[in-house]
C-alpha cells in the first residue's frame, strides 16, 4: 500500500512538472516571457508579483485575461503593455492558471 502511494506521488509530481513546463513554454512561445519573468521584474512585473497581487481575488483570471487581450498601462508603472491578440483562448487560459499558481 505504501509503495503504491509512493509511486502515485512520483507519477503525480512528474505530471505536474510537465504541466508547469508546458504552461511556461506556452508563455514563452506567445511572447509573454519577453517582458515578464517568473521571479524578477523585467519590463513588466514578475509572475510571482502578479500572483501575490491577485491572491484571493475570484475574478483575477478574467481580469488578467482582459488585460492581456486589450493591453494597458499604469497598473505596474509607466511602461504600457501591448495587447496580445495572437495567443489562443485555450493557451491564454493555461498561461493565466500558471501565472496565478505562483
Amino acid at each position: 500500500m505504501i509503495k503504491s502511494m509512493s509511486v502515485f506521488a512520483v507519477v503525480s509530481g512528474l505530471a505536474l512538472s510537465q504541466s508547469v513546463a508546458a504552461d511556461q513554454a506556452l508563455a514563452q512561445a506567445n511572447g509573454c516571457m519577453v517582458c515578464h519573468q517568473v521571479e524578477t521584474k523585467l519590463v513588466g512585473p514578475s509572475y510571482k508579483d502578479v500572483a501575490a497581487r491577485y491572491k484571493g481575488d475570484a475574478g483575477a483570471k478574467a481580469t488578467l485575461i482582459g488585460k492581456v487581450r486589450s493591453g494597458g498601462a499604469g497598473n505596474w508603472g509607466d511602461i504600457p503593455m501591448a495587447p496580445n491578440v495572437v495567443i489562443s483562448d485555450a493557451d491564454l487560459d493555461a498561461v493565466m492558471n500558471w501565472v496565478l499558481s505562483h
